[in-house]
């Protein structure tokens, strides 16, 4: 294997681990004003996800930073042709991440509203514009000859992709209540499982049609065999909630998540951004990677780096393994 197919897998590695873990994190702040009927309950909600959210986003950070150190034209292509919604996604998570700290700042009910209100858009806007930006990316952009982005911020609103941002939102919300269900003990535990089942039932009809509109337009035989084994990750998913297996559910949406993502980018690859207008524009693995002297300090670099952080963030989830309700938090 090349160096510039390593760091393509390794980006998607990155990106797929984002989207696991993050997803979570979305789907509870997402469903904050849903489980969450009184003040203390919502208090359960964020704790759940309060020692973890911002290692979560690392993940996100690591992944730009290797987009941009390996595929500078991909870098630059994608987030000058995807500069709104971006924007919008750092928007959004900053307000969130206000929020989470600011929130307990003082007891007015009105003042906790206005920072619960942030947390549902803050993971809401995220959760549907990555979808966006995944359906675009397989898809294809206006692109000219030098790669540059021609197109406008609505050529991004296509059906396909607004079909991948009702996915991506879906599989959050599904992912997030999961996990509420195996975090949260009590009322909102039975809340949280009941909610997981019928998300989970229409989750599972979007995914199934985003994966195989996707497959129709560009595939290879890797893609197909992944996108049937996220449909099998939530068809267990669901079982695994009916009967309270809440650890085994959530290994189940975390799949399906996970192998939506890597049916994408099997599919996408060699391509890492195609050209809708000119052929020549597209970029792949080979036009777009950096020199090899670059790839191979970052390889040595990422070496050294990945398992110490992959080893911290173990130990954190797992300081933080234990249930939680209502009578943990002091009124």
């Amino acid at each position: 294997m090349d160096l510039p197919t390593f760091w393509f897998l390794l980006i998607a590695v990155l990106f797929t681990g984002y989207f696991i873990l993050e997803g979570f994190d979305f789907g509870v702040g997402i469903l904050l004003p849903v489980l969450g009927r009184d003040d203390r309950e919502r208090r359960v909600l964020i704790n759940t996800i309060g020692p973890v959210w911002d290692g979560n986003e690392v993940w996100l950070i690591t992944a730009a930073g290797a987009l941009f150190a390996a595929f500078p034209a991909w870098y630059a292509s994608l987030f000058s042709g995807f500069y709104l919604p971006m924007l919008l996604v750092l928007l959004a998570l900053i307000f969130r991440g206000v929020a989470f700290e600011y929130r307990h700042k003082r007891s007015e009910a009105g003042w906790r509203a206005r920072w619960d209100l942030a947390i549902f858009l803050g993971s809401l806007i995220p959760a549907m514009l990555w979808g966006v930006v995944l359906g675009n990316l397989l898809r294809g952009v206006p692109l000219d000859a030098r790669g540059d982005y021609t197109g406008g911020p609505l050529d991004l609103l296509n059906p396909y992709a607004l079909l991948g941002g009702a996915t991506t939102t879906a599989l959050f919300v599904t992912h997030g209540a999961v996990f509420l269900a195996l975090k949260t003990t009590g009322e909102i535990r039975t809340r949280a499982g009941r909610l997981a089942v019928r998300a989970g039932t229409a989750t599972a009809a979007l995914t199934a049609a985003f994966l195989a509109v996707s497959l129709s337009i560009r595939h290879t035989p890797a893609a197909v065999g992944l996108a049937v084994a996220a449909a099998l990750a939530l068809a267990g998913m669901l079982a695994a909630t009916r009967v309270r297996r809440e650890g085994w559910a959530f290994l189940g949406t975390a799949a399906a998540i996970g192998l939506t993502v890597a049916t994408l980018f099997s599919a996408l690859f060699p391509t890492v951004l195609p050209s809708t207008t000119d052929p020549a524009g597209t970029l792949t693995v080979a036009n777009a990677a950096s020199s090899p002297y670059t790839l191979k300090v970052m390889t040595w670099v990422a070496a050294f780096f990945t398992p110490v952080v992959l080893a911290y963030q173990g130990w954190t989830y797992w300081v933080f393994r234990k249930r939680i309700g209502v009578a943990n938090i002091p009124r």
